[in-house]
């Protein structure tokens, strides 16, 4: 529920990366201070089997703000994330993806777009005049999946895969105690409840990288995906989303 005192929480799932966190890491330690916000970040470590923990135990001892969260096994991103937004104390709850594929720096955006109203402001890789730097299969295929999720559940919004939102905590910790999708379809999950419960979402044109090492096949998990939307329609016409999800991921740190 919500802190006191923290105005900013960031949550970063992390899934052996130890090879990419690294860098995002210090740019969101070096960057956030310079706003004036009490924060703390949140690495949420999904089961690794590399140095993702490690590197993030280095920076603690001089960024106390730093927690380290640590699932006993790989549960997916989707849990990743759920984890930290409901381990989180903050006003505001940011998620971004451990890549840095969109730079803290667009942070403010989301931010003026939440104090103009918005429930939760959501980073975008479409309109505006921002720089989207990707391949072009990944361009065509992300722009097919999004066409047909907009289709089947999330309505208005050009792209719910992009790994950076902000959520105001009210609504963070209400979403993701009823959200139950673990793996990559959790964005068009919380949505998906989020547009059913009647909340404003802002979309935020962001300026992207694509970096190397993603461990999305666009193909595979996009298909992955369009079922998890079936099952989120069909869970929500039984009334599945009624109460609060139970929660199976064992911690291998306390939060």
């Amino acid at each position: 529920m919500p802190g006191g005192d923290i105005e900013l929480s960031l949550v970063i799932p992390a899934y052996n990366e130890a090879a990419r966190l690294p860098a995002f890491l210090d740019s969101v330690l070096a960057y956030l201070p310079t706003l004036g916000l009490a924060h703390e970040i949140i690495v949420v470590d999904d089961g690794s089997g590399d140095a993702t923990s490690a590197e993030v135990r280095r920076r603690q001892s001089d960024h106390p703000q730093l927690r380290l969260l640590r699932h006993a096994s790989n549960a997916g991103k989707g849990a990743a994330v759920r984890t930290g937004m409901l381990a989180a104390t903050g006003r505001q709850r940011l998620f971004a993806d451990a890549d840095g594929a969109t730079a803290i720096h667009e942070l403010p955006h989301l931010r003026a777009a939440a104090s103009a109203g918005a429930a939760i402001a959501i980073a975008s890789r479409e309109g505006g005049n921002k720089v989207v730097k990707v391949s072009g299969m990944r361009k065509f295929l992300g722009r097919w999946f999004n066409r047909v999720v907009r289709l089947g559940a999330v309505k208005g919004l050009r792209d719910t895969q992009c790994g950076f939102k902000l959520y105001a905590s009210p609504q963070a910790h209400a979403l993701f105690s009823l959200a139950q999708e673990d793996g990559y379809a959790f964005d068009v999950e919380v949505l998906f409840l989020a547009q059913r419960k009647g909340l404003q979402v802002a979309e935020v044109p962001v300026d992207w990288t694509e970096m190397p090492g993603s461990k999305v096949s666009v193909w595979r998990d996009g298909m992955k995906m369009l079922r998890a939307v079936r099952r989120v329609k069909r869970r929500w016409r039984r009334g599945g989303y009624e109460a609060p999800a139970p929660r199976h991921t064992p911690l291998s740190e306390p939060a």
